[in-house]
Parts: structure tokens; C-alpha cells; sequence
């Protein structure tokens, strides 16, 4: 914020939904009056051209009607106005617009009036010139030393310079290396055109070579001359700027002022005519528009600059002499005089807003109160300070009472039921799986809101293969006290089962202070919804043996929803048949407290492990069982598990190797389309050479590869998730086993379980070695030395196989297995009993 305000002297706002620029103002005498004194004119994009004659008025008060001379309502939108002697045989000075695809030049006349009404303008058009490319923005002046009129040079939007000598068109010339239009500025005194490349370098061009240039009609044609016949047009000089510029000015004060200003982005630039850096203000804002005028000192030159912040600052050279406050930002300034003021600053809004102010302030006639001055008294200070640090000493005792409270009770409460019977009709997308219908299940949801909050939004997430009828809901307006239910179902979508029956809710929202809030829960599918009750087998591959403390329940008892197919009346075997085809067998021995959960598949043992652990917890504690647990006497089946772990890992090597086979091909098949693009172009037909069978060859190569690409990434998909239900198992397996807590478990899963979704950039092998070598060195390091060591910070990247993964998977749970206990602190298990010489970490 500045002290001071730009002190207001007239202002007007234009119109309603307008846009201006900064080629949309310009001042001048342009009805030619004599008197000396200045005219705004205003264009905007709407089309609406204005020209007012600003008079004082007092604060508050509104502007006389009789400040705006004329409005005129145009056919195109209005980009750039210039006021200047542009008809022949003429020294009157006249009006030029710029529109997209014409240029107008206009006299501006006014006819004295007989009534107190005041005079009356016209304006009429004396010429114009339609263009045949779109317009950017345009410059005048005295081009090649002509002394009695002015010129007009337009650049259009594909890099080409306009010239026209009043009302006839000179010629037209291409700039080289164009891609996108800049500013563009006329320095008379070196005859020469100055612009702002997309190249980040101001670059400048002689009348002269520009004149005596080879003409194109189009940018093809001048880059084909330019390389053969004809003149090249060449820049005189360039300077590489760095960043992109604003607007740039070579203004002359005086004969002996030779400067050119550039505003860039971030800095200010102060040019000599041959380019030579003069000066260069670093800005620590950004501005918006810029305007060199005269300094009554020698050698300088003083610059109105503003900016972004409303702000309007006025520099002598690289100094700061004074900064004022604007009502809005500027994106065209310019110097006026008008009868009761001389040197009135003008500024104009995007939005329309047109200022007319001065620099100064008004005097105040505030005093500084006088301070009692008392001595101090320093027993009471230390006094006082020692109470203070007790507080602060208590504050900060306890991490909790820093952070914020939660609120004892949430402004959205939000509980999901799930249905304890299947959908009488289903709502799967895919109808059946071997042969088997696919069934669906409802969730139904319910928000209850404790305030008032507007329009709700929530969002349901399940794992794949995992679907739902709709993922997303936009809720009505909840009111204080209010409860709204939502249903879905959910359903399987793919041919192998999900890694978690587990899905996630949550609800985005405002609260009344604007505040946005999210509130999540948590809802289990039922096993039903992914495999159906079967007979039991006798026989399988994998076998797995949970152990309890109490004697064996009949498993009937434990799963009632899968009684339809059971043969055995005692309970002891139960089948599950998945729907992807896997079945799965428990079966309850007679005479120990064990049972065996056998199948085909190793990963397809997890959802019946958990739901089986799960529903034993249950069952004990409803009938009151309170030392009830579930254990696993080993030995964890690591071989099975890295089987699964060396298939994913396959199907990403292949990946890789897809996707460099399908790089080269695409390669080929560009470079044959330039042979043959060149042969088809060429004015002399030559035969094809087989280009044509080649490239029809490297197209059916290129599509196999492919659809051979697409199906490996689905089958990655699948075997991702089958990973994770080995892994999910594996954890289990660990935390039965030894007898994990909760926290440890945690440990277990986030070190390898890191990934939701594997990546080609960041994969699952090389992330879970990452985060399972950083507890060996820490909490399951066999010494202080291993501890001492640091992660590796190096980016991860895929690993040639998975030898290092499994080593430290094994090492892991052998050091589990021999006292090692997870734990985020790195000096938690430091003394570990045991030491194992023949398996380095190292090696």
C-alpha cells in the first residue's frame, strides 16, 4: 500500500461487460481545435468507439454529461486507436482504428451549437482498408524520412508487417522466425521497426531492408525465398531478453534523447539505438503497463509504470520518486493536457474504468501525542517475564494441546448398511462367470447433517475387480437436523477376485464459514458377493493350518450362509467356490484345535483365511470367550509367495519390452510416411521402391503390438492383484505367527503394502525393497553399525530381477522370527540376540 492516493481530477466508467487494452487509448486534439489541449479517445472490444473532453468536478459529484463528445457504436471490436496526420494533402490531424480484418481512418469535427446544449460532434470515416489477415496491433510514424505525414504499419497475426502510405497500400514483408506477435514500436530516429519476438529477443529492422525485402504472398513462399532468391530480410540487431515484453516505447523528447524502453515481465529495460543496454530496473511486482515521458532533469528520463496491485509508480531512470494508489488496475496510461490542468495522468481498466488524476496529497494536520516518560521498573518486568515462561512452559508441554481440538460433535455423520441378502435381481454389469449368475449386493448410506450445509458431495471407492452401480452423488441441500439415504450395489467386474472386500465413503462439504470438510467411513462387502458355497476337496496344492486355544466349533456354526452345498452334517468341511473358478476347502479337525485351508491357488486362500480369523473372533466373543486367540505355528510359506511375486514381475519386464518394440515401430512408420510424403511431393515422380508395402507392414506390426501391449497391461492388472491378496495373506500369516500388535501389523502392511496401483514409473517390487531394506537397517539391524547407515536417497527404478527382493523378504521374516520387533524408532531392537553370519544385507 502506498501512503499516498493518485488524486482523482475526473473519471467515468465505460459501458457494462466491456473489455479494453492497452492499444484501446489514446489522447490528442482530434477535432483540430488549436486551443492545445487534449481529447481521450477510448475503443473497446465490443465496438463502441468514445471521445471525451474531461472538466473538473468536485468530490462526489458525478461528471457533466457534456465531457463525452461522442460515442459511436462500430461494427467490429476496436484494438488499437492512434491519433496522427494520416491523409495526404492534409495537416490536420485524424483518427485511425484498428479492427481485426480493417482499418478506418476517421475526422473527428464539431459544430458550434445555437442553444446551451453545447457543440456536437461527428465523426466521418474518410478512408479504410480491408485487410487480408487478421490484425494485431499497428505503429506510425514518419517512415523513411517523410516529414509531412505519417504512415501506418500493421502486423497481423501470422508475423507479417503492413505498410500503408495513407490511402494506398506500400507492400508487405514476413518477419523471420515468426511464431507469435508482440509489441510493436517505430524509432524515427534510426528509421528502423523494433518488436518483440516469441523468441525472447527484441529484434529491429531498417525501413530500408524491409522495403527492398523480396516479397511472398504467403510464409511458405518467403521462407522458400529466403533460402534461394531474392533479398533475405535480416534483423539490423537483436538482444535475447530472457522473458516475454509487455510493451516497449522509443519516445523523442528532444533531439538529443536516444533511448528505447522495453517493459518485460519482471524487469525494466533501457535501451541506446544500436541496442546496448543503457540501464535494467529489476521489478519485484508485475506490471501491467508502462509510459516514458520527459524529465525537467538532464540526461534522464522519467517513467509512469503501473501495476497488478493498483499501484502507480513514476521512476527517474532506475529511481523510485514516487508511488501512488490507484482505484483499479491499469492496462494503459498516458499524459494529457486539458484547460484548467497541464500533464494529467490518464489511465484505463480492463473492465472500463477511465481516470484521469494528478500526483500529490493533502496536508495533515495530525500531531504525535506526547509520550509520558516514567522510569522502568525491572523487578516488576522480571516478575512478569517469569510468569510468562511459566505459561509457555505449560502450553507446550504436552504436543496435544497445540493442536487444534476437535469438535466434540461433527457437522456430518455418515454410517453405511449392508445388506445381508443378496439382490433379488442383479445389477452386475457382466451376467455370469463359469457358468455361475453374478450377483450384486445394496449399500445404503446415511448422512445426517448437524447444520446447515449446501449441496453435499459424495464419492464411494472399491477395490478392483470390484464395482458399483454409481461412484458418485451430488446430495440435495441438507438442512439442521436433517438425514438423507443413498443405495448402490456392488458387484464383481473382472475374472479373478479383489485383494479386500473393504470400501471407502467419503462426503465432501462447506461448512457455514466456507470451510471445506471431508467425512469417510468405511463399509465390508460379504464374502457371498465373490464365491458361492461348493462341496469340499480332499486334495490341493496349497495348504495353510491355523491354530486356536479352544476346542474346535462346527463350522456350520460359523458359516451359516454357506450351508447349500455342504455334504458334511458335523461340520468339519466346508467348500468355497470363487466365481473367477477357484475353490477353496476348510476343514475342522476332530481331534486337535486346527483347521486347514487348502486350494489350488495360493492367493485365492486370503479372503477365506480372514473371513474364517474374522468370524472365529466373532463367534468366541459372543459366547463370552475372553482369551480367545488365533495363532500360526509356521513355517510361512515364502516359496509359494514368491511365485506370485516373480509373475507380476514378468509381466512387467514384458511390458517394458512392448513398450521399446512398439517405440522403434512407431518410429519406422514416421520415417517411411516422410519418405513417402517426399516422393509424393516431389514434381518428378519416381517409383515408391515398396514404401508403400513397407509401411502397410510396419501399421500391422504396430497395431499387434498393441493389442498385445493392451492385453499384458490387463493381465498386469490381474496379477496385481493377486499380489496383493498374497501379500495381504502373507502379513496375516506373520502376525499369527508371532503375535504382532496392532501397531506392528501397520508397520507390516505400509512396508509391503505401499502401492494402491502399480505404475510403469513406480512399481511394487522396487518400492517394497526400498521400504523393507530401511527396517533391517533400523529397527531389525543385527548391530549399531547397519543403524548408522542411511537410506539411500537414489530415484527408484525397476530392478533387473527379483533375487535382492526376496532375499530381504526372507531376511525379514527370519529376523521376525528370532526376537526382531517392528517399530518406527530406529534403536528399538539395536541388541539383537541372535546373529546370522552367512546372510549380509550388503551383499
Amino acid at each position: 500500500m502506498s501512503l499516498f492516493k493518485a488524486r482523482d481530477w475526473w473519471a467515468s466508467v465505460l459501458g457494462e461487460g466491456e473489455e479494453f487494452d492497452q492499444g484501446c487509448l489514446c489522447v490528442g486534439d482530434l477535432d483540430n481545435s488549436g486551443s492545445g489541449y487534449d481529447k481521450i479517445v477510448v475503443g473497446s472490444y465490443m465496438g463502441m468507439l468514445r471521445v471525451f473532453s474531461p472538466q473538473p468536478v468536485k468530490p462526489g459529484e458525478p461528471s457533466p454529461a457534456d465531457s463525452q463528445l461522442l460515442e459511436v457504436q462500430l461494427r467490429d471490436p476496436v484494438i488499437q486507436v492512434e491519433v496522427g496526420k494520416f491523409v495526404s494533402c492534409s495537416d490536420l490531424l485524424h483518427l485511425a482504428v484498428l479492427h481485426p480484418r480493417k482499418l478506418s481512418v476517421y475526422s473527428v469535427s464539431g459544430t458550434a451549437g445555437n442553444v446551451e446544449h453545447g457543440a456536437q460532434y461527428q465523426l466521418k470515416l474518410i478512408y479504410e482498408h480491408n485487410l487480408q489477415r487478421t490484425a494485431f496491433n499497428m505503429t506510425y510514424g514518419t517512415f523513411g524520412g517523410v516529414t509531412d505525414h505519417q504512415s501506418l504499419c500493421i502486423q497481423s497475426m501470422d508475423g507479417m508487417l503492413m505498410f500503408f502510405e495513407q490511402e494506398s497500400y506500400s507492400f508487405g514483408r514476413f518477419l523471420p522466425g515468426f511464431l507469435l506477435p508482440g509489441p510493436l514500436c517505430y524509432c524515427c530516429r534510426t528509421d528502423t521497426f523494433l518488436t518483440v519476438s516469441s523468441a525472447r529477443q527484441l529484434e529491429s529492422y531498417r525501413y530500408e531492408t524491409l522495403a527492398v525485402a523480396t516479397e511472398a504472398e504467403t510464409r511458405q513462399d518467403a521462407d522458400q525465398l529466403s533460402k534461394s532468391a531474392g533479398k533475405r530480410l535480416m534483423a539490423d540487431w537483436t538482444l535475447v531478453l530472457g522473458e516475454q515484453a509487455l510493451d516497449l516505447c522509443a519516445p523523442s523528447f528532444s533531439p538529443t534523447s536516444s533511448s528505447i524502453f522495453v517493459c518485460g515481465e519482471r524487469n525494466l529495460y533501457c535501451l541506446k539505438d544500436n541496442g546496448q543496454i543503457r540501464f535494467m530496473k529489476k521489478l519485484e511486482y508485475n506490471p501491467s503497463c508502462f509510459l516514458p515521458y520527459a524529465s525537467v532533469s538532464e540526461d534522464t528520463t522519467n517513467i509512469l509504470l503501473g501495476n497488478h496491485n493498483n499501484m502507480l509508480l513514476v521512476y527517474q531512470d532506475v529511481t523510485l520518486k514516487w508511488a501512488a494508489q490507484l482505484s483499479c488496475s491499469p492496462v494503459a496510461i498516458r499524459l494529457a493536457n486539458f484547460p484548467d490542468l497541464r500533464g494529467v495522468v490518464v489511465t484505463l481498466s480492463s473492465e472500463g474504468h477511465l481516470q484521469c488524476s494528478y500526483m500529490g496529497t493533502d496536508p495533515s494536520f495530525f500531531s504525535t501525542p506526547k509520550v509520558d516518560s516514567r522510569e522502568q521498573d525491572y523487578a516488576q518486568m522480571d516478575t512478569e517475564m517469569k510468569s510468562l515462561q511459566r505459561v509457555i512452559r505449560e502450553a507446550t508441554r504436552s504436543q496435544a494441546d497445540i493442536l487444534p481440538l476437535a469438535d466434540a460433535e461433527e457437522d456430518l455423520t455418515v454410517t453405511t448398511t449392508v445388506s445381508n441378502k443378496m439382490d433379488t435381481i442383479s445389477k452386475a454389469v457382466i451376467s455370469d462367470m463359469e457358468g455361475f449368475p453374478v450377483p450384486s449386493v445394496t449399500v445404503k448410506i446415511k448422512v445426517k447433517s448437524r447444520c446447515s450445509l449446501p449441496g453435499p458431495k459424495l464419492t464411494v471407492c472399491v477395490q478392483p475387480p470390484l464395482a458399483v452401480s454409481q461412484e458418485q452423488f451430488v446430495l440435495e441441500p441438507l438442512g439442521v437436523g436433517s438425514t438423507t439415504v443413498v443405495a448402490f450395489s456392488a458387484f464383481l467386474n473382472g475374472p479373478y477376485p479383489p485383494a479386500d472386500l473393504t470400501g471407502d465413503v467419503a462426503v465432501s462439504y462447506c461448512t457455514s464459514t466456507g470451510i471445506p470438510r471431508v467425512a469417510q467411513c468405511q463399509f465390508c462387502l460379504p464374502l457371498r458377493l465373490v464365491c458361492r458355497p461348493s462341496s469340499p476337496s480332499k486334495n490341493a496344492k496349497y495348504k495353510i493350518t491355523v491354530d486356536t486355544n479352544n476346542p474346535p466349533v462346527n463350522l456350520c456354526e460359523v458359516f451359516p450362509d454357506f450351508l447349500e452345498q455342504s455334504e458334511d452334517k458335523e461340520g468339519n468341511a466346508l467348500g468355497f467356490h470363487f466365481l473367477s473358478g477357484a475353490h477353496v476347502t476348510v476343514l475342522a479337525s476332530k481331534t486337535s484345535q486346527r483347521y486347514r485351508i487348502q486350494s489350488e491357488s495360493f492367493e485365492d486362500i486370503w479372503l477365506v483365511v480372514k473371513e474364517l480369523v474374522q468370524r472365529f473372533d466373532h463367534h468366541f466373543a459372543r459366547l463370552g470367550v475372553k482369551d480367545f486367540q488365533n495363532s500360526f505355528a509356521g513355517p510361512i510359506p515364502l516359496a509359494e509367495y514368491f511365485e506370485t511375486v516373480d509373475h507380476h514381475f514378468e509381466l512387467r519386464v514384458n511390458a517394458e519390452k512392448y513398450q521399446d518394440l512398439l517405440s522403434e515401430r512407431a518410429i519406422q512408420f514416421r520415417a517411411i510416411q516422410r519418405r513417402l510424403l517426399t516422393r509424393f511431393k516431389d514434381k518428378t515422380p519416381a517409383p515408391l521402391q515398396n514404401l508403400d508395402t513397407l509401411m502397410e507392414g510396419t501399421y500391422r506390426q504396430v497395431i499387434a503390438l498393441a493389442d498385445a501391449a493392451e492385453e499384458n497391461r490387463a493381465c498386469l492388472d490381474q496379477a496385481f492383484a493377486r499380489l496383493r491378496s498374497a501379500t495381504h495373506l502373507l502379513i496375516l500369516l506373520v502376525t499369527l505367527w508371532q503375535g504382532l500388535s496392532t501397531d506392528q501389523k501397520a508397520i507390516l502392511e505400509a512396508t509391503l503394502l505401499p502401492l494402491l496401483q502399480d505404475t510403469p514409473q513406480l512399481g511394487w517390487e522396487e518400492s517394497v525393497d526400498a521400504a523393507v531394506s530401511h527396517l533391517l537397517r533400523t529397527c531389525l539391524s543385527r548391530s549399531p553399525k547397519d543403524q548408522a547407515l542411511s537410506l539411500s536417497t537414489a530415484q527408484l527404478s525397476m530392478p533387473k530381477d527379483t533375487a535382492r527382493l526376496k532375499k530381504h523378504i526372507t531376511l525379514l521374516c527370519d529376523r521376525l522370527g528370532k526376537g526382531g520387533r517392528l517399530s518406527l524408532a530406529s534403536e528399538a531392537n539395536a541388541p539383537t540376540p541372535v546373529m546370522m553370519p552367512d546372510f549380509d544385507l550388503h551383499s
